[in-house]
């Protein structure tokens, strides 16, 4: 099936009733048909509903739709996208590893990766998305995951995967790639090489800011890089905190089963079914909500470029864009509705950010409402000005989310506050 299909029926089907909606499962626990079957859920002899915290019905048909979606083998879903990101991090790294992480990323990632993840032992090195070959001089034994995103937030930069695929499998490393703004719709990472795929359900997947949610997938055949590979011991020892479990002996998508079984089992970042319930809703116009989110947004990067006051557009989709040759390599259908650019000084940004009326002032993307954030106040404030400068977010840059209103309209709510 097609994606159009796949969003609106994947991983459903209909219980008992015949529902046509995805029922909303609003229960903590599940009743054993008896012993013998209660212990061979546990035992993984049979699959099937234990502990929320552990499935879901409802979760489960979201995390099966977004998996066909992104065309992976299995997905887990979180709390939380930041909580993807740590649980994909936990999963493989202990005190004394390392992660290679790119200087590009969303200031919630670089606050986890450069500070809070110190605090279990587990080091952040740091290369640029714009030269990937940086990151052969960061590997070491005791490197566990390089992790990027597929659209820079809030750079609006595009990952080369093929060289970062390349490195990482020359060293057998995993990649873990962020693909929250970019959407399934638009790009797969798993389809170009990488491992593992992270979201943030919270964005273009329920489309309206309603919940919060991640969701981790992994591609087809993990197993034959994880198997027997020395970088990942403990997939290929027994769990003695489940029965002596090998992970990499069975035959399922043995990331997400870890993260599931280990991670969500201790640390407990579940989605709620009533938010699985809602990121479904989502899915199922998501093809078509990325489509005119891609349109606004080119509309809006060619009026802003042709703006006196404007420096600089970032927005690949633009053909003076550095990164319009790999967009049109790695996303050809379209660049998503998240764009940056860049005023002469803080104050002017500030400025402009105060003065939109359609755009509103909020810390999200991927809502059908425009939104006008100015990151260095804000995401990003943490950071110090050589880390924005790093992470490129000068203090005259602002991110846009392109909603879904009239694109003139939001053109002329932007032209308004720039000429104000």
């Amino acid at each position: 099936m097609r994606e159009q299909t796949l969003a609106i029926h994947a991983g459903y089907e209909k219980d008992t009733q015949g529902t046509m909606v995805v029922p909303i499962y609003q229960s903590t626990a599940y009743e054993f048909k008896n012993s013998e079957h209660a212990a061979n859920l546990f035992a993984l002899k049979e699959l099937g509903n234990i502990y929320t915290r552990l499935m879901n019905p409802t979760t489960d048909v979201f995390e099966k739709r977004f998996t066909a979606l992104e065309k992976g083998a299995g997905g887990v879903g979180t709390a939380s996208g930041m909580s993807a990101i740590f649980y994909a991090i936990a999963n493989v790294a202990e005190a004394g590893d390392n992660i290679i992480v790119a200087k590009q990323v969303y200031g919630g990632t670089t606050t986890l990766t450069g500070h809070t993840i110190k605090r279990f032992g587990i080091e952040s090195r740091y290369f640029d998305v714009n030269n990937p070959s940086e990151i052969e001089d960061l590997v070491d034994e005791k490197t566990k995951l390089i992790l990027f995103e597929s659209i820079t937030n809030p750079s609006i930069d595009v990952a080369d995967f093929d060289a970062i695929v390349s490195i990482a499998n020359k060293h057998n490393i995993l990649t873990c790639v962020d693909n929250t703004v970019a959407t399934p719709i638009y790009c797969n990472p798993l389809t170009l090489g990488c491992d593992i795929v992270v979201h943030s359900a919270s964005k273009y997947t329920t489309g309206q800011g309603l919940a919060i949610g991640g969701i981790i997938v992994e591609r087809e055949n993990l197993v034959d890089k994880i198997k027997n590979n020395p970088r990942y011991s403990h997939f290929n020892e027994p769990d003695e905190s489940y029965h002596g479990l090998i992970y990499s002996d069975l035959d399922l998508p043995l990331f997400t089963l870890r993260v599931r079984l280990a991670l969500l089992r201790d640390l407990g970042a579940t989605p709620s079914p009533f938010n699985s319930w809602l990121y479904i809703q989502g899915l199922e116009t998501l093809p078509l909500r990325m489509k005119q989110h891609s349109s606004s947004a080119l509309a809006i990067a060619k009026f802003l470029e042709s703006h006196p006051k404007v420096k600089k557009v970032n927005y690949p989709g633009l053909e003076s864009s550095s990164n319009y040759k790999l967009a049109q390599k790695y996303f050809p259908k379209g660049q998503s509705g998240l764009l940056s650019f860049e005023l002469e000084s803080l104050e002017e940004a500030q400025k402009v950010a105060n003065s939109t009326k359609i755009f509103k002032l909020v810390t999200n993307i991927g809502d059908s409402k425009s939104i006008i954030t100015h990151p260095a106040s804000t995401t990003h404030q943490q950071l110090s000005s050589q880390e924005l400068i790093d992470a490129g977010v000068p203090a005259g840059l602002i991110r846009l989310s392109v909603g879904l209103e009239d694109t003139q309209d939001l053109i002329d709510d932007l032209k308004d506050a720039l000429d104000s």
